[in-house]
C-alpha cells in the first residue's frame, strides 16, 4: 500500500493517531519530527535556537526527498510547518495519501497550552500566536490533503476509522 501522511496543525493529532492506524493497518509508523531529532542528535527547540527556523525547514526537505526512496507502506506523521512550502507540499503529495487532521483553534489550545517543546509557540501570547499561525497554515493544508478529517470531538479509534474508509479508494 502507499504512504498515508497525516499534516495538520500541532495538537491535532498527527502523532496519536499515526500510532493507533499503522498498528490497526500493520503499517511502519514514522514521525518525521523525531526522525530528525534522531539524526540530529538534538531537539527541535534545540535546533531552532541554535540553527533557525530555516536550517530545521532545510532538514525538513532533505528528509522528504530521501523518504520518496526508502519509506513504503507507512504512516508518516509531520512537523505542522512543513506543507508551508511548495516543494514539500509536492513532495508530501507524491509519498502517498495526505490526510489534514483539522481542528478548531479552541481544540488546539488546549491540546498544546501545557506543552512547552513546541518552538513555534514560544515566547508572546499563546492564543494569537495559534490564531496568526493557523490562519498562515490553512491554505497550505487544504492544498495538499487529499482528505480533510475533523478530530475535534472525536476519540482516536473514530477518526483511525474514519481515515481507514478514506483510504480505501487511494490503493
Amino acid at each position: 500500500m502507499k504512504n498515508i501522511i497525516l499534516i495538520g496543525f500541532m495538537g491535532a493529532g498527527k502523532t496519536t493517531v499515526g500510532k493507533l492506524l499503522s498498528r490497526e493497518k500493520e503499517m511502519l509508523f514514522v514521525d518525521t519530527d523525531d526522525r530528525i531529532v534522531s539524526e540530529q542528535g538534538r531537539t527541535i527547540p534545540e535546533i531552532f535556537s541554535e540553527s533557525g527556523e530555516e536550517h530545521f525547514r532545510n532538514l525538513e526537505t532533505e528528509l522528504l526527498r530521501r523518504m520518496q526512496e526508502d519509506t513504503y507502506n507507512a504512516v508518516i506523521s509531520v512537523g505542522g510547518g512543513m506543507p508551508v512550502r511548495p516543494e514539500n507540499r509536492r513532495l508530501l503529495q507524491e509519498l502517498g495519501c495526505v490526510i489534514y487532521l483539522s481542528a478548531t483553534k479552541e481544540t488546539i489550545l488546549e491540546r498544546v497550552k501545557s506543552d512547552g517543546s513546541r518552538p513555534m509557540l514560544n515566547g508572546g501570547e499563546l492564543v494569537s500566536k495559534v490564531e496568526c499561525l493557523m490562519r498562515e497554515r490553512e491554505a497550505f493544508y487544504r492544498q495538499t490533503a487529499h482528505v480533510d478529517v475533523r478530530t475535534d470531538g472525536r476519540s482516536i479509534q473514530h477518526v483511525v476509522k474514519i481515515i481507514e474508509q478514506e483510504t480505501r479508494r487511494f490503493r
